[in-house]
């Protein structure tokens, strides 16, 4: 099928428990468009430059603010002269999240989740560590806007906007082949991060929740995920999607007990032995829970000694 489409799927290694991140090539009538980056780190510099040798690029399109999709736009514009492209919401957190400033706030950020100061200190620098991942930063050409026409290979697609993930990502929708480019939106075996990163949309699940139900009403039948391997029947997966959430937040709701901090709360949701990486991840999924249940009117808070205290 990516054949038939004129896409070509690049499997980019990343260092991480998620190995691996999908970016895509895609030959127009004027050169190349290419979909994401990885990391600006020297195997995937290396992996692109042997990819991208005697091609013209034209345009760089970036699905999201991650580093994994994100972090060598700045590098590959630099060496293309590509015209790079996404959303104005995530361009000015790409902008933002990863400056000295926004990083120093976390850890006061961590400490009102309760968490204890060591392990604060520990996921400060674990996120500081991701800068030279994301630098040189790109110059935006163009700003996305849902539902404009864009060409990536032998058909035009149309931008789809899916927040949840991050505030501003993007999906790419062709109707006549009913494929989906779904980003991080929808991945085939693993539940798509869903975090607040405090900043940005204060409930990102429930952003997430309703764009994956407007999402059902596509009917996509192939989707190519920017994890995992392409698949068939996109609503099927989006049913299990939403069958995960609606589990976890019941789940949420019973590890709250009869208060708990955000820290203590994960503690009881995630298993032992996570990474400082993995529990940032562990820590702003449980957050993005706790306030859907909040603003649900299913748990209540209060700053408590300068830590917010979830109850029933």
């Amino acid at each position: 099928m990516l054949e038939q489409l004129g896409i070509t799927l690049l499997k980019i290694d990343l260092p991480f428990r998620l190995n691996h991140v999908n970016c895509f090539m895609a030959e127009g009538e004027n050169g190349w468009t290419l979909i994401d980056t990885g990391l600006n780190n020297e195997p995937t510099r290396a992996l692109w430059a042997e990819q991208l040798r005697d091609k013209e690029v034209t345009d760089l399109f970036i699905t999201h603010y991650h580093p994994d999709h994100f972090g060598y736009a700045g590098g590959l514009q630099q060496k293309t002269n590509a015209r790079v492209s996404m959303t104005k919401t995530d361009a000015e957190a790409g902008f933002k999240v990863w400056t000295d400033a926004y990083i120093q706030k976390l850890f006061q950020n961590y400490q009102t989740a309760g968490i204890p100061n060591e392990t604060a200190l520990q996921m400060v620098s674990n996120t500081a560590e991701f800068q030279q991942l994301v630098t040189p930063q790109p110059t935006i050409h163009h700003y996305f806007t849902e539902h404009e026409k864009v060409p990536i290979g032998h058909y035009e697609y149309e931008v789809i906007a899916a927040p949840g993930h991050s505030d501003g990502m993007v999906c790419f929708y062709n109707a006549e082949k009913s494929v989906l480019l779904s980003a991080d939106h929808i991945l085939p075996k693993i539940t798509p991060n869903i975090s607040y990163w405090f900043h940005g949309d204060d409930n990102p699940l429930q952003s997430y929740l309703t764009s994956l139900k407007e999402m059902k009403q596509l009917d996509v039948a192939y989707v190519i995920p920017s994890h995992g391997k392409p698949f068939y029947g996109a609503n099927d997966r989006i049913n299990e999607l939403l069958k995960h959430h609606e589990e976890r937040l019941e789940e949420t709701i019973a590890a709250i007990g009869s208060e708990s901090t955000v820290y203590e709360v994960c503690n009881r949701l995630f298993r032992p032995g996570l990474t400082v990486h993995e529990t940032r991840f562990a820590i702003g999924e449980t957050v993005a829970h706790l306030e859907y249940l909040w603003h649900d009117g299913k748990c209540h808070k209060e700053l408590k000694d300068g830590k917010w205290i979830y109850f029933v």
